[in-house]
């Protein structure tokens, strides 16, 4: 099974987010410029993550992981995506609920997850349950 885990952070906490994801899952870990857009096809599961920008905004760094996703319509690719932000601002995660309509729509999309801020301990615990929702569409699909 191949995984990647496709992130953008301004902080650094949508980074340790992804990477405590990473610890749990396995898989390739990729910032989002790193990650080559025409192995998308190449994956079982892709993993998104990424920080809200201005008022509820997708990052500019993501616009090009959305477009290529929203163009291949990938109905089979099991995905999952989640992020960090401040519930200060009116659309908390407002990122999230970007890429999250866009991939339920384009793909398999199995569990999202917003984060407050910098990750605390219980957050780490719905990390794990993150892993455990993308594996079990995983497991649904070889068995379907």
């Amino acid at each position: 099974m191949r995984v990647a885990i496709i992130y953008a952070s301004g902080t650094g906490n949508t980074e340790e987010v992804a990477t405590a994801i990473h610890s749990y899952m396995g898989g390739e870990l990729y910032k989002v410029g790193d990650f080559p857009l025409s192995q998308l096809t190449h994956y079982d599961a892709i993993l998104i993550g990424s920080y809200t920008w201005g008022n509820g905004e997708l990052p500019k760094e993501m616009r090009s992981v959305y477009q290529a996703i929203e163009e291949l319509s990938l109905k089979s690719l099991v995905t999952g995506v989640f992020g960090t932000g401040d519930s200060f601002y009116p659309k908390f995660c407002g990122a999230v609920d970007v890429l999250r309509d866009m991939l339920a729509v384009h793909t398999n999309l199995a569990v999202t997850l917003k984060i407050e801020q910098m990750p605390q301990a219980e957050d780490f615990v719905k990390c794990r349950m993150f892993v455990d929702r993308v594996l079990a569409r995983l497991e649904g699909k070889k068995t379907a």
